[in-house]
């Protein structure tokens, strides 16, 4: 495993083209190992002082959203100019945040997140790309409750949400996914993935003795625009159908 950071400048136009193809790919040290460690203290931290602010209430995992606006230095890691860098290189468009989550998967938790994609659960019109970075804070095995994509499956948008609890949901609804190639890839600490808004993943449950900490940053195209669809982002915002999902709230990748 290299040690070397990954910046746009080392991300080869074969692996963007590999990402843009399958819907997702593995970059090795989106951030130091010195980095996630420093922020995996901080997740630990903030995870005691907000656990309020847990959303997973089916708790396949805890998961803690828009931690940037509560945490100095978990901020830094949302804002990383490295991962919004990488992130703009893979899109191939300007980029905003739509919001940052920590997911922890307790160790020995016997649940697995199943497939799914992300984009039909976010309120987002007019938007030509989406991608989530999902960074490990600690090494994440298979066992510990690493993630599995199933290749060049990132072009149906016209699913609902499914149910992260049930296996089958989404092959219910697009039954050739059962022949579709699936990848699992696990990461060190530092290692991260990107995947397409549109891309089927799911996540192996927690065996191990130790929490599974990642921080996945969103991505949006940088001119989305608000549908009116529910979601605990905007709704405290009251905004208007069509409404740009922009300003400080949803800052630039690049900044």
């Amino acid at each position: 495993m290299s040690t070397r950071i990954t910046t746009p400048d080392r991300l080869s136009e074969r692996s963007v083209k590999q990402y843009r193809r399958q819907g997702f790919i593995h970059v090795p040290q989106i951030i130091s190992t010195a980095e996630a460690a420093k922020f995996h203290a901080a997740a630990l931290s903030a995870t005691e002082r907000l656990s309020e602010k847990d959303y997973a209430k089916n708790k396949v995992f805890t998961q803690i959203v828009n931690v940037w606006q509560e945490d100095e230095t978990m901020r830094q890691l949302t804002l990383h100019p490295n991962v919004g860098a990488v992130a703009e290189k893979l899109a191939g468009i300007p980029l905003r945040i739509w919001h940052d989550h920590m997911l922890i998967k307790q160790p020995h938790n016997k649940v697995a997140t199943e497939f799914h994609q992300d984009l039909p659960y976010w309120p987002h019109g007019n938007t030509r790309h989406t991608l989530s970075a999902w960074i490990a804070l600690v090494d994440v095995p298979v066992e510990r409750g690493c993630m599995t994509f199933i290749s060049n499956a990132h072009t149906r948008s016209d699913l609902r949400p499914q149910n992260l609890l049930d296996e089958g949901d989404l092959l219910s609804l697009w039954p050739e996914l059962a022949w579709h190639e699936r990848v699992t890839i696990p990461l060190k600490a530092g290692d991260c993935t990107f995947h397409h808004g549109l891309c089927p993943h799911m996540a192996t449950s927690n065996e191990t003795d130790q929490a599974r900490f990642a921080h996945v940053i969103i991505f949006m195209d940088a001119s989305t625009t608000y549908t009116g669809a529910k979601h605990v982002i905007t709704d405290p915002l009251d905004l208007a159908v069509g409404a740009p999902l922009d300003g400080p709230l949803f800052p630039r990748a690049s900044a």
